[in-house]
């Protein structure tokens, strides 16, 4: 557990946006990486990014779709990538890295949520893949770049679905257990804070520094495998079915939603600092009780399994 995973004194809340992070920052010359980034919380990330004169690349499944969503946004580019794709991700890195730039900021904010069992290419249980391991792909194949910039920030979107389940070492892949897709949730979530623990041990004499979060409850196209009585149990909509907005519970504008990942990513607060899991543009208290609260799970920062997840990503 790292002894700086404690609040500090931060000028943002929970009530602020990436608009208000980025709002006397100038990010000019500097290149980031927003997977995700034309849906949701990653598109409020590169709105809040380009906002600041950042040059941000977004790799997409559908490039059509996502030139659509970001269509009129200057310093973007859109590149095809599937995350679920291992020699998509290569092809994707090889290209950047063919540029010869550094690359100062890389969002993880891709990610699926309770999806019915599906795999990806190589067979591994599909929520583990695409919201872990197809990132870990993607940090290790652009480590050079991320060296290069001398200061780089990788960013993991996680949550506090954290909280649900650690990883299951014996069964990543759920070839022997049944299929549960929460605890499949809550597995891939613990893995993005894990990453983390383990990327910023293994990037700091190089300058990479790593964090992980939790951005809020936000209705987005995240939950669109939720059925009405999954969304009825979170009590997220209003009596006319509108998503509730109330920061100070969590439930934030997906504006809001997108400022801890652009304050992890930017803020000059941060400077020395790494592996921590954030909250509500804050460093996260450490939280051992009932699943829903605020704070990190004790299993999620545990250096001894972060390591152990490297050497299994690796493997995979």
């Amino acid at each position: 557990m790292p002894e700086e995973q404690t609040p500090i004194s931060s000028p943002f809340n929970a009530h602020s946006t990436g608009y208000d992070v980025v709002d006397n920052l100038d990010l000019t010359g500097k290149t980031a990486i927003v997977t995700g980034g034309y849906s949701g919380l990653g598109l409020e990330t590169v709105r809040a990014l380009t906002g600041a004169s950042a040059t941000v690349i977004v790799p997409a499944r559908d490039t059509e779709r996502a030139s659509l969503a970001l269509e009129g946004m200057e310093g973007i580019e859109v590149v095809a990538m599937d995350l679920t794709d291992s020699a998509s991700i290569a092809a994707f890195a090889s290209g950047f890295l063919a540029r010869n730039i550094p690359l100062p900021i890389l969002i993880n904010s891709a990610g699926v949520m309770a999806t019915p069992l599906f795999r990806d290419g190589d067979g591994h249980e599909g929520q583990f893949a695409t919201n872990h391991l197809g990132h870990f792909r993607l940090v290790t194949a652009l480590w050079p770049a991320l060296v290069k910039a001398r200061g780089a920030r990788v960013v993991s979107v996680s949550s506090r679905g954290h909280q649900i389940a650690g990883v299951d070492f014996d069964d990543i892949d759920y070839r022997r257990r049944p299929y549960d897709r929460w605890v499949a949730y809550g597995q891939s979530k613990t893995a993005n804070v894990l990453f983390a623990v383990e990327l910023d041990r293994r990037g700091k004499e190089d300058g990479i520094r790593a964090f992980s979060l939790h951005p809020g409850q936000i209705l987005t196209n995240l939950a669109r495998h939720l059925s009405d009585e999954d969304i009825a149990g979170f009590d997220a909509l209003d009596a006319d079915g509108k998503p509730i907005v109330d920061p100070d519970r969590g439930m934030k504008t997906p504006e809001q939603g997108a400022a801890t990942s652009v304050w992890a990513a930017t803020s000059p607060l941060l400077a020395g600092k790494g592996g921590l899991y954030l909250e509500d543009c804050n460093i996260a208290p450490v939280h051992a009780g009932d699943p829903g609260r605020k704070g990190v799970a004790p299993y999620a920062m545990d250096p001894a399994a972060a390591a152990r997840l490297w050497e299994m990503s690796d493997g995979m």
